[in-house]
């Protein structure tokens, strides 16, 4: 797998950043471990979980640089959704970039099967 996805807040994002650590978003710190989604998965968890929102952005993630923390369990209607079991380290974040909205109320994604580059890398 290239990369998973986590939609964060901008502003939570910030906080992170000035922390030196992201233990998570609120959802994730209530359910025990920090929600991503696989490219595949990603349009839909911002459809579902973010709709209108046009605060966020979207951060890249390389899976082989979270080791065993990282599993794949069972959610909507039975796919696999990548969980971290630890604060996400800001070495395996590869991009971050603003999640605009269209013009149609729908987040605006880059491709994401090529290399990104986004306003803050972490």
């Amino acid at each position: 797998m290239d990369s998973i996805f986590k939609i964060v807040d901008r502003a939570l994002w910030a906080q992170a950043e000035a922390a030196g650590r992201f233990d998570g978003a609120p959802v994730d710190l209530a359910d025990g471990y920090i929600h991503f989604s696989t490219a595949a998965q990603v349009e839909e968890t911002a459809a579902k979980h973010f709709s209108g929102r046009n605060d966020l952005l979207l951060v890249t993630v390389d899976p082989a640089r979270l080791g065993a923390a990282l599993t794949f369990e069972p959610s909507r209607g039975g796919a696999l959704f990548p969980h971290l079991y630890a604060p996400l380290p800001f070495s395996a974040v590869t991009d971050v970039r603003p999640l605009p909205l269209g013009g149609d109320g729908r987040h605006v994604f880059p491709p994401l099967g090529s290399p990104l580059t986004g306003e803050a890398g972490a």
